[in-house]
């Protein structure tokens, strides 16, 4: 499947095309062309043009950024030390999220050192219609203005966090969180916790550059 996932993608390195073209240049049925197409396109690694056909899509672009500058270290190495830094400065638990096609993905996560705790493990995939996180990441106008989103009980009762948006040469690649128990961070918890977000957003920003 990988394999086929790869061919559209080098099909359409060579332009534009359309269904019955991009047939013709994997070679692959009809029906088998479209369904991975149309997959590839829910995860924004394929799109379409005016005309619609299938091009390359903006998910493309943004790997590359990150890769370019990732400069061979996978992004959970590198949140590592500035999770630590914002879950012993906050006491909270602390994760880094990135968008894949609708839904984000938990990429990593430091669990607050409190026996009351939110938990996301790695690799959990999450909503992008609820938390601060997915704020962020789907570029809401409130949030990108202030550079922080926070959530109360929006995906789990109980639950209150606060995100900041992760640049890479302007362009958005991730959106690192704080979250805990509502009971101790507050119905605010953006007036506790933007300022220790948005640092440790900065700080993964220079670790990236």
């Amino acid at each position: 499947m990988l394999d086929k996932l790869v061919m559209v993608l080098g099909a359409l390195e060579a332009g534009p095309c359309a269904l019955a073209e991009l047939t013709d240049r994997t070679g692959m049925a009809r029906a088998t062309a479209h369904r991975l197409a149309v997959a590839l396109e829910a995860h924004e690694l394929v799109a379409r043009d005016g005309g619609g056909r299938f091009v390359l899509g903006p998910g493309l672009a943004r790997l590359g950024r990150v890769a370019g500058s990732l400069a061979g270290r996978p992004l959970p190495e590198l949140a590592g030390p500035v999770l630590a830094g914002l879950r012993d400065e906050t006491g909270e638990s602390a994760q880094v999220y990135v968008r894949s096609g609708d839904t984000r993905v938990c990429v990593a996560a430091l669990e607050s050192p409190h026996s009351l705790r939110t938990i996301v493990t790695i690799g959990a995939v999450l909503p992008m219609d609820r938390g601060s996180a997915a704020k962020i990441l789907s570029g809401d106008p409130v949030a990108v203005g202030r550079g922080w989103a926070e959530s109360v009980e929006e995906r789990e009762k109980g639950v209150a966090s606060v995100s900041a948006p992760v640049l890479v040469e302007g362009a958005l690649v991730a959106a690192i969180s704080v979250s805990g128990p509502v009971d101790r961070t507050s119905r605010q918890p953006g007036r506790r916790y933007s300022g220790a977000v948005m640092r440790a957003a900065r700080e993964l920003e220079r670790a990236l550059a």
